[in-house]
């Protein structure tokens, strides 16, 4: 393996043996009947000073057009988290499963259109060739992964959605808006990985 992976592996193991009963969720806004299981993958470079990959959705797609995300989708019958993760990794930017080391899944969060999300950490290589797939990914880039766990950086927001305001967290990067569900498991994550640990690896 590689140290970044166990490093993070390591951090990973500690911060998830502990009860964190306060964690961002927003499945109480989403519409009532059972959630739609989905799984996003984030992925870790390894670099120096690692980074995240997270893309641009089309402007044209109908499910959050424009937002910035982690590549990932719905899980098929058959699939479990990590399966599905992978799939759309290779899916929307060409990311093959043997270059992906999987740390393991984290905290699921509900999102307020009905999905579960189950959130996966893994490492891939630094500069791996990337092959956007235009029907889903209109650009992608890479954020330090120390700055977006700092939950310095974790800006609170409000906006009047469906009658009251509601609360979410906006992270910037270099122009990039990183916010709503990619922000709250971001912030979830952070409670698991000091971004203060990671100097120590």
């Amino acid at each position: 393996m590689s140290l970044l992976f166990d490093h993070l592996s390591a951090l990973f193991d500690e911060g998830h043996g502990l009860e964190l009963p306060d964690l961002r969720d927003d499945s109480h806004l989403g519409p009532k009947g059972t959630p739609r299981p989905a799984a996003v993958l984030i992925a870790v470079t390894e670099r120096s000073e690692p980074g995240v990959l997270l893309i641009h959705r089309p402007h044209d797609m109908r499910s959050h057009p424009g937002q910035v995300a982690f590549p990932g989708g719905k899980i098929d019958p058959g699939e479990n988290a990590v399966e599905a993760a992978l799939r759309e990794a290779h899916e929307e930017l060409g990311i093959v499963s043997s270059d992906v080391k999987v740390i393991g899944a984290t905290d699921r969060f509900g999102t307020g259109s009905g999905f579960d999300v189950t959130p996966v950490l893994a490492t891939i290589p630094a500069d791996l060739p990337l092959i956007p797939n235009p029907a889903e990914v209109s650009a992608w880039f890479e954020a330090p992964l120390q700055f977006i766990l700092d939950p310095a950086n974790h800006a609170p927001q409000s906006t009047f959605w469906q009658g009251e305001m509601r609360e979410y967290l906006e992270i910037g990067w270099q122009g990039n808006r990183i916010w709503g569900v990619t922000a709250a498991i971001i912030a979830n994550l952070s409670r698991r990985i000091s971004y203060r640990a990671l100097h120590h690896g």
